[in-house]
């Protein structure tokens, strides 16, 4: 389905599936253009003949048997209180992505195309005006294609986490942890998944700094060797990137440091909400020491506390 043409390490470039969702307003139809990242596109496929549950929030149209598995359908449209137009103006679609190794469908009124943007073009929703009545958090960036049009990154994590498939974890809760001293740094633009790492962290006894994107991320670091000086990497005991961020992604990010003489014995793990195994080879090839995927508490304390204990003994 998607171009065999691979996004190279360090190329700071995303590949986004263009879809198309219609709105009605005073008689007239209007195209919203929007995007997801293909990194955590499975297929596309016509609309399936869906399962109606009960008691589920309306924008859930159904469930479907994909090849063996059940995956609930989103109306997109009516998770955004889009007013839809008629059916015989649609050519519906249902996009199936993986989220933190969980299989949903979206159904958007027309599937385009494969863009390929850099993350440099793409900025945060929070600092862009005029997107209407649309609920800011529900995008995580914009960015200008043809004809000087707008395109929207859908933060379908959103919906995941509506869902309550983000839930406590019982048994991380209840898990001993070891204590470590030292400082970790968070990349995130997420600000839930700041906080649950952030949280996580500060119960492992760490002191945490948090940055919104790679660029942020680099400043941060900076400002810490100027206090530090060359026993930063004593203090900053492990650096926790997502790698979807707008400016400067965090494969960008871990490449550029990782060429760095003042940073390149800080352990990096990413921590992404994209599960496929291409990405987790991209981190390596980034110079990441972990994968994970959003979010389990007990495998985060577990793997983050292995890969800090293997670089102190390094160290020693």
């Amino acid at each position: 389905m998607f171009d065999d043409d691979v996004l190279k390490v360090g190329s700071n470039e995303m590949e986004l599936v263009d879809f198309r969702i219609l709105k009605e307003e005073d008689g007239n139809v209007y195209e919203g253009i929007y995007g997801v990242n293909v990194a955590k596109v499975r297929e596309i496929i016509k609309i399936p003949k869906l399962t109606e549950l009960p008691g589920v929030p309306p924008y859930i149209e159904g469930i479907f048997d994909l090849r063996g598995v059940v995956i609930p359908v989103v109306n997109l449209a009516k998770w955004m209180k889009i007013n839809e137009p008629a059916a015989e103006n649609l050519k519906p679609r249902v996009v199936i992505t993986e989220f933190s190794d969980i299989l949903i469908g979206f159904i958007v009124h027309e599937a385009k195309r494969i863009r390929r943007i850099s993350w440099n073009d793409i900025e945060p929703a929070s600092f862009v005006s005029g997107m209407g009545s649309l609920d800011k958090s529900q995008i995580t960036g914009v960015t200008r294609i043809e004809n000087d049009e707008v395109l929207l990154i859908l933060d379908l994590e959103s919906v995941v986490q509506e869902l309550g498939i983000y839930q406590p974890n019982v048994e991380a809760d209840n898990q001993v942890i070891d204590k470590i001293s030292g400082t970790a740094l968070i990349l995130d633009d997420s600000l839930t998944a700041r906080k649950l790492v952030h949280d996580a962290l500060m119960r492992m006894g760490l002191r945490v700094i948090e940055a919104k994107d790679g660029i942020e991320g680099v400043q941060k670091l900076n400002e810490m060797y100027d206090a530090y000086g060359k026993d930063l990497s004593k203090e900053l005991k492990i650096i926790i990137s997502d790698v979807e961020m707008p400016k400067m992604d965090g494969f960008h990010f871990a490449a550029n440091i990782k060429e760095d003489e003042r940073f390149v014995d800080i352990p990096i793990v990413f921590n992404s909400s994209i599960s496929d195994h291409f990405s987790e080879l991209r981190g390596k090839e980034a110079g990441g020491e972990a994968y994970l995927t959003k979010f389990d508490a007990a495998i985060f304390y577990k793997e983050i506390s292995k890969v800090i204990k293997s670089h102190v003994k390094i160290a020693e």
